[in-house]
């Protein structure tokens, strides 16, 4: 698909992306709440939780020190109904699991929450609602393993919550296809829905969620704008029609992205995105096979939370990178490992780790207004392992970095397909990273395209199919290498 910024947006930020910006996002089944991977937290991450603590003399139990980080970090996942394979509610769930969770929290792999400080990557502020224990959660949680798992006095348990039941907090508007849509299993499906969202005035988005109906065969959502109407005579008897490679519509805008692992996105009173009058929502839904002939029918929602007072700034998500091949003045694809000769191309080689591609994009001249990056999203496929976001001059620059200095955006250095989520920077907006024409944004990602990528050997074994060169697309078994910055300008 073809992702490029609204052309409803003020001038400055149009001219920002003037380029074509190519992005198709296919992620992966809704991961578990359980990590698949025996890494440890990389050196050099300030924000990740401390090192565990020696136990506690006094041991602790599960009511008075275990139930309480459990509320706060687990149970949004783990109760019934949510997305993770087991409860965490009671001391009997809990208790078998005890050596599970000490050995899932020491590694950092749970929660899930990829975007850390490496030796390489310390990202400009602290990201908001930063899921990952500290190091004295750890510690508890450990101790109370190591101890026997005692459950204590049931009088010394927290007051119980309430769990959001996964909506959008605050939603007033939510819009489904006219249609239930019954996916294939033998192939990757591509089709857009025509949501109206009937606005007679007006209206700017606060809040955005994507509700997967059958999360199986739902791997991504992308939600585009339709001005225009354009939309409408596409759609066939279903109320859908088939969108590989974009929503065929023009003067399009992307409203929302979603991909498995993604929370709603809740912004502040001052930011939103601005709906005119009779507007249509282009909804593109990229189904995976399910390895079955027929998958459940499927009805995927979209919510969103819409305010009539228009805001202070307007956000954008953007996307940069899945360069096919280079682009004039040094951007595009850059030259990597394994090119053949007439290089650079885009290919991943079979029985090969650690190989990378590399890609850039410069803001076009004549950027007047100041452009923020509120937060950003890396993605790839099933072989990649590693990514990380550079902006090239920017902030560093105008502090004295020279043109060489750099801001690390972000870095998913275990990258996971099944968590793939916007990550938002924890700083008043003044503070945030700046664009200024001239500047670079550079994305790295590096692949693993061998049988010791467990997420890419368990699709291997489901698909029945074998280690292959990987090349850039659309489909899962292709590969991607894209960042989605969040962007703020000035409400005109």
């Amino acid at each position: 698909m073809n992702l490029r910024g609204p052309s409803s947006t003020p001038a400055p930020l149009a001219r920002l992306f003037a380029i074509v910006l190519s992005v198709a996002l296919a992620g992966a089944a809704v991961a578990a709440c359980s990590g698949s991977s025996d890494a440890a937290i990389p050196a050099g991450d300030a924000g990740a939780p401390d090192a565990p603590a020696e136990a506690a003399a006094v041991a602790p139990t599960f009511h008075k020190d275990v139930e309480p980080i459990l509320q706060r970090h687990c149970q949004t996942c783990h109760r019934p109904g949510g997305i993770a394979p087991m409860p965490l509610m009671t001391f009997a769930d809990a208790s078998p699991m005890s050596a599970p969770m000490r050995f899932q929290t020491q590694r950092g792999l749970m929660p899930p929450w990829d975007g850390v400080a490496t030796s390489e990557c310390t990202p400009p502020h602290p990201w908001k609602n930063d899921a990952r224990l500290s190091g004295a959660e750890i510690a508890t949680l450990g101790a109370w393993a190591d101890t026997g798992a005692e459950e204590g006095d049931p009088k010394d348990a927290p007051e119980p919550v309430t769990f959001a039941t996964g909506d959008l907090p605050g939603m007033n508007a939510e819009l489904a296809p006219s249609a239930p849509f019954t996916a294939g299993g033998a192939r990757d499906e591509f089709r857009c829905f025509v949501l109206d969202p009937k606005l007679a005035t007006t209206r700017f988005v606060n809040g955005t969620f994507v509700v997967p109906g059958n999360p199986k065969v739902v791997h991504h959502a992308v939600i585009f704008t339709d001005p225009g109407r354009e939309s409408l005579p596409l759609v066939g008897a279903d109320g859908s029609y088939e969108c590989a490679g974009g929503s065929r519509v023009s003067n399009s805008g992307v409203l929302a992205v979603w991909a498995p692992g993604a929370s709603p996105i809740e912004l502040p009173s001052n930011i939103g995105y601005p709906l005119t009058p009779g507007t249509l929502l282009v909804m593109q839904i990229h189904y995976h096979p399910s390895g079955v002939p027929m998958a459940d029918p499927d009805t995927t929602k979209f919510q969103m939370r819409l305010t009539d007072t228009k805001p202070e700034y307007y956000l954008v998500t953007a996307a940069i990178g899945n360069f096919p091949s280079p682009l004039p003045g040094g951007d595009g694809l850059l030259a990597g490992p394994d090119d053949p000769a007439g290089g650079p191309v885009f290919y991943i080689p079979a029985n090969v780790k650690g190989h990378t591609e590399s890609m850039q994009w410069t803001v076009p001249a004549g950027l007047t207004n100041d452009v923020y990056i509120y937060g950003v999203m890396a993605h790839m496929h099933l072989v990649g392992v590693d990514m990380k976001i550079d902006l090239l001059g920017g902030a560093a620059a105008l502090d004295g970095g020279g043109a060489g200095a750099s801001t690390c955006l972000l870095q998913e250095p275990r990258w996971d397909f099944g968590w793939q989520r916007f990550y938002a920077y924890d700083a008043p907006i003044r503070d945030l990273p700046k664009l200024h024409s001239g500047d670079k944004i550079k994305v790295r990602c590096t692949y693993d395209n061998t049988m010791d990528n467990a997420h890419l050997a368990a699709d291997l074994s489901a698909q029945h199919r074998a280690l292959a060169p990987v090349l850039l697309g659309e489909e899962t078994t292709d590969e991607m290498c894209v960042a989605l910055p969040q962007l703020l300008v000035k409400a005109p």
